[in-house]
């Protein structure tokens, strides 16, 4: 065992490495999932699947303008950054790539895989006709994007250094006043650990700035600055001591203000919250019914197609009048244990004869199949939910909307073509805080499959190695790849878990799971792993038609879970070269 399988090398070591490394050429990428939960007969026409993007697509936020909706997702350190769909009826999805496309609006420079971008929040302002993306870039700090045609392109940031906190997003009023609430400490001092607040900030719309609070009007005993006053300091009432009011949304109807929070913390506790004001500046009154959407207690654990951690989410108003929400949950295999991250689900909004919504009432189930908005399906929208496959032969002109690279804006690295994908190699690992020679799709179902197909690659040293990445974070991977072992060209199996020593930082504990001598070392290597909850199977097949073997079957892959590894991503599947591997 190493403490690292994939990890830079001394200088020289990796100069003269380098100098042998070849480019890695990919003709083939298949992905197929097979969930129970989706096994079932529904009509397209009228239900939907929950979730309506599975996988890694957390934090849900959507607005709508005339008949198109608009939704964002969080992206952490991934490129493009904060990946926005279009829809007619939130249900069927178009990808149009990432909001944040350029290296000018996503500085992501050593940063871990669960940093970067922080719950994005989209608002349309209908006065000036201009989209707003607003989000936490956890190296940078908060900013704003704004466009008019939001598929062809965004603004460059726009930052916001009096928003200290987290999850920002924009309320556009009626009467042309603007305002930004946000997570936040908690002014003059937290009393007890999770406790933190919800502040409100004036925006002026035409200056693109925070303007100062008003003079008089504000509600007595509230505390503030010059220009933030602190709106909710806690939470709810729900618990005694309420942890992690965060991700808030403002938003009207009829004579009241309407301020939603996700509380409880991110895992199994997580909730949705409301209260409601005559004012913007409150004072707030508490949902009565509150929490409006949890999984938390109240329902059988044995229950089918269990969804946890429900909650962080958006609301929107259709044409019709009627109100939808969409927001997080996770699928786990075990216990708190999921690998496929945290997915977006949709639900329609029950509204009390005395002006409450209800996302869920208390004690229901996250249902699986939902009946549409509106009859009818839209086959031209991606596959993003229910089973599906796909085979990607690369040999367009540009990448699939599916794929991602890790920090790296850099397009250089890898070419599209007739040929197949081609990837250079790269000196960085993976456990390295830097760009990836490596694009990344999202494993989005609990039992899958996945193989490739790596034409043309001769490793030179045991330092070169090119093949599949499944990563959830920099200590927790496992790669699968060709490579040199004892002065032979060979398949090798690694998996990588983190471990911590004390109170020091976590560090990769790697082992070789498995590894076979291949007959020859330019031959076509075809690469696969499939996966059952917890346990992954990897196998190999020398020749475009040769025999598949497998090299390791029963593989603990929970630390892909978000559980055992931390963070918040959900686990993906990368196509890699480097020559810094040992």
């Amino acid at each position: 065992m190493t403490k690292c399988a994939i990890c830079f090398l001394t200088a020289l070591t990796l100069s003269a490495a380098g100098s042998l490394a070849q480019d890695a050429r990919f003709t083939a990428f298949t992905y197929a999932g097979s969930d129970t939960r989706f096994e079932r007969d529904m009509d397209p026409a009228r239900d939907y699947f929950n979730p309506i993007l599975a996988g890694f697509y957390p934090d849900p936020s959507v607005c709508r303008a005339g008949d198109t909706y608009y939704l964002v997702c969080s992206s952490f350190t991934f490129v493009p950054g904060v990946p926005l769909f279009t829809s007619k009826n939130l249900v069927d999805w178009h990808p149009q790539g990432g909001v944040l496309r350029r290296a000018s609006q996503l500085p992501l420079d050593g940063q871990q895989v669960s940093a970067g971008i922080f719950a994005p929040a989209i608002s349309y302002n209908a006065r000036n006709r201009t989209f707003y993306m607003i989000t936490t870039n956890v190296g940078m700090g908060n900013f704003f994007v704004k466009s008019t045609n939001p598929v062809q392109g965004w603004s460059e940031p726009i930052r916001l250094p009096q928003v200290d906190g987290i999850d920002p997003s924009f309320f556009f009023d009626k009467d042309g006043q603007a305002y930004i609430v946000h997570n936040g400490p908690v002014m003059g001092g937290h009393d007890y650990e999770g406790q933190r607040s919800i502040r409100l900030l004036r925006f002026d719309v035409a200056g693109d700035s925070i303007l100062p609070l008003p003079a008089r009007g504000l509600p007595e005993g509230m505390a503030h600055t010059d220009c933030a006053l602190e709106i909710v300091r806690g939470g709810t009432h729900v618990e005694p001591r309420p942890i992690w009011i965060e991700g808030p949304h403002l938003f009207r109807r009829g004579k009241y203000y309407y301020l939603m929070c996700a509380e409880g913390g991110t895992g199994p506790w997580h909730s949705e919250v409301i209260l409601r004001s005559r004012s913007p500046y409150g004072p707030w009154e508490e949902a009565p019914g509150n929490p409006i959407l949890t999984q938390r207690t109240g329902l059988d654990p044995q229950r089918p197609d269990v969804v946890t951690s429900a909650g962080h989410a958006d609301l929107v108003e259709a044409a019709d009048g009627r109100w939808w929400a969409v927001f997080l949950g996770c699928r786990p295999y075990e216990g708190d244990c999921y690998n496929t991250g945290r997915d977006t689900y949709l639900l329609p909004v029950e509204w009390s004869h005395d002006g409450w919504p209800t996302i869920l009432r208390n004690g229901l189930a996250v249902p699986t199949v939902g009946r549409r908005m509106m009859q009818g399906a839209d086959t031209s929208a991606a596959a993003i939910t229910g089973n599906f496959a796909y085979t990607d032969c690369f040999d367009a002109d540009t990448l699939s909307w599916r794929w991602m690279t890790l920090r790296n804006h850099d397009t250089d690295f890898y070419s599209t073509g007739p040929a197949g994908l081609t990837i250079q190699p790269s000196a960085v690992s993976l456990c390295d805080r830097k760009p990836v020679n490596a694009l990344f799709c999202r494993q989005q179902h609990t039992c899958f499959r996945s193989e490739t197909t790596l034409a043309a690659y001769v490793p030179h040293t045991a330092h070169d190695l090119a093949g599949l990445v499944l990563l959830q974070n920099e200590q927790n991977h496992f790669v699968i790849g060709k490579t040199i072992i004892d002065g032979r060209t060979a398949v090798v199996l690694v998996r990588a878990q983190g471990s911590r020593a004390g109170r020091g930082p976590i560090v990769p504990q790697s082992a070789v799971i498995a590894s076979a001598t291949l007959s020859d070392a330019a031959a076509v290597l075809r690469l696969r792993v499939e996966g059952s909850g917890r346990w992954y199977t990897f196998s190999y097949a020398e020749g475009d038609d040769g025999d598949w073997h497998t090299l390791a079957t029963g593989v603990d892959a929970i630390n892909l879970s978000t559980s055992a590894s931390g963070g918040f991503i959900g686990a993906v599947i990368g196509l890699y070269n480097t020559n810094s591997h040992q």
